[in-house]
């Protein structure tokens, strides 16, 4: 099954979108990939759900990715004698580590490291930003507020600290649990939340031991002023613009947005634009024009994923919400300004032979006007070198390893299929130019440039360009 385009959609499953036949519809409707979210999945759901994309892989005969995406440490107010207090402007309003329930002077907050951690002048936002505290006094056991906006809290309302930093790692005991859950069933990519630091991915990666590859969402402050650190020790990354949107100023977001994206595509990392793409088809049919543009511009970006919440999880139209964002990605890059801003982002390679391979592929391809470009990769970082290059042309990655061939499903303009090894340069062209043609992207008498390492089945050692006809059958010929 051959996309018509080059940005991937991943989408989120959820009660409106677990049972295989509905996985099935989203894949053929478009979802490349699709995230479970362990905030709302236990065990046995997450189990069962992996078992579900398997089944539907194997029928389809496609490699589908599986992120499993970690809750993180949830901090959250404690509960209210009343459920809810109303709160006026200028007041008084204490944090603090007393369990009692809380009244409209105070509140139990169950978390030592905000405590400790907190200064005066420090914002305190409650309720995703609707109520907004502002420290004055603070003494490790409480923190005295001001009430900055905002006029109600209630019972376990989420906390967020755009300017502390908690001395506590990303990974709580659940998450801990929810990985060795999820690496024990083969998921491809792990997203890490809340991550401040780039020590926040040190335990996770250890874990992990490259079982899963690990994906930093990007969501805080600190996150964002030490993004080169994090970009370098991570994977992939995803700009989770819900709680960045709570922690910085809204009017900041798309700027951050637009850093992240070029940011990773000079490293060659996946990126992945989140939260709210289409939020209006949880409910409507259609999208809003601003959700149109909104995904258009992640398209133009060129961001190498965008994803569905609320919209394919818990939605009333996930097959319409995948198939919508499918449409808009086709025609987006079918316009004619597309190939310029894409080329205009373009970085300068590194200097290392894959890169080096990977810039003359594109040059080569766009030049003589080949059908695709064919690389060998084993490990995935040929597929991911190539993609860095956004080339106009299709990328054909052919790998013997099936994991490599799902993690690929998130990065721009792979096309995965999983194949033996070639045995010999004469099978490697045959078989690049078989699958060309089999998959769609060649005919009989068009080129194809191959990439491989000499010699053969060599991990990083892409050394060689090949250009071949697709002759009859799809046999190749120099």
């Amino acid at each position: 099954m051959r996309r018509s385009r080059k940005v991937k959609i991943l989408a989120t499953l959820g009660p409106a979108s677990s049972s295989e036949a509905m996985i099935r519809k989203l894949f053929e409707a478009g979802a490349d990939a699709f995230r479970i979210n362990m905030s709302h999945a236990d065990h046995a759901l997450m189990r069962e759900l992996v078992r579900r994309i398997r089944t539907v892989e194997a029928e389809l005969g496609r490699p589908i990715g599986i992120l499993a995406d970690l809750q993180g440490p949830k901090l959250r107010v404690g509960k209210f004698a009343k459920g809810r207090e109303t709160l006026e402007v200028g007041q008084t309003f204490t944090l603090d580590d007393n369990p009692e329930p809380g009244d409209a002077t105070r509140a139990y907050l169950p978390h030592p490291e905000i405590l400790r951690s907190v200064r005066p002048g420090h914002r305190l936002l409650i309720d995703d930003g609707k109520l907004e505290l502002r420290a004055e006094a603070c003494d490790g056991r409480s923190i005295v507020c001001t009430v900055v906006s905002g006029t109600g809290i209630s019972d376990r309302k989420g906390v967020s600290l755009p300017d502390t930093d908690l001395p506590v790692g990303a990974l709580t005991e659940k998450d801990r649990a929810d990985l060795d859950a999820v690496l024990a069933e083969g998921v491809d990519w792990i997203a890490l939340s809340f991550i401040q630091r780039p020590e926040d991915l040190a335990e996770a990666r250890k874990i992990a031991r490259g079982r899963a590859l690990l994906l930093s969402k990007i969501e805080k402050p600190q996150a964002v002023a030490r993004l080169a650190e994090i970009i370098e020790l991570s994977d992939a990354l995803m700009v989770a613009r819900g709680d960045l949107g709570v922690e910085m100023p809204l009017e900041a977001v798309p700027g951050i947005q637009k850093q992240i994206t070029r940011a990773a595509r000079r490293a060659g990392k996946p990126v992945v634009i989140a939260t709210q793409m289409l939020e209006s088809m949880i409910s409507a049919p259609v999208p809003t024009r601003a959700e149109v543009s909104d995904v258009a511009t992640a398209v133009f970006e060129g961001a190498d994923a965008v994803m569905l919440s609320a919209e394919s999880a818990a939605g009333e139209y996930p097959v319409e919400a995948v198939a919508t964002m499918n449409r808009i990605a086709i025609r987006i890059e079918q316009d004619p300004n597309f190939a310029g801003i894409i080329n205009a982002q373009r970085s300068e390679p590194e200097a290392t032979g894959a890169d080096a391979i990977s810039l003359a592929s594109r040059q080569i391809a766009e030049t003589l006007k080949l059908s695709a470009i064919v690389t060998y990769t084993s490990s995935g970082t040929t597929g991911l070198r190539a993609a860095r290059e956004r080339p106009q042309v299709p990328i054909i990655a052919l790998s013997p390893v099936v994991e490599t061939a799902r993690r690929l499903s998130l990065v721009w303009g792979t096309h995965c299929v999983v194949t033996e090894d070639a045995i010999d340069l004469d099978d490697m062209v045959n078989r690049a130019c078989r699958i060309a043609y089999e998959e769609g992207f060649g005919r009989p008498g068009d080129r194809v440039i191959i990439t491989a390492g000499v010699p053969l089945r060599t991990p990083g050692a892409t050394n060689m360009l090949r250009i071949a006809y697709v002759g009859a059958e799809g046999r190749g010929g120099a």
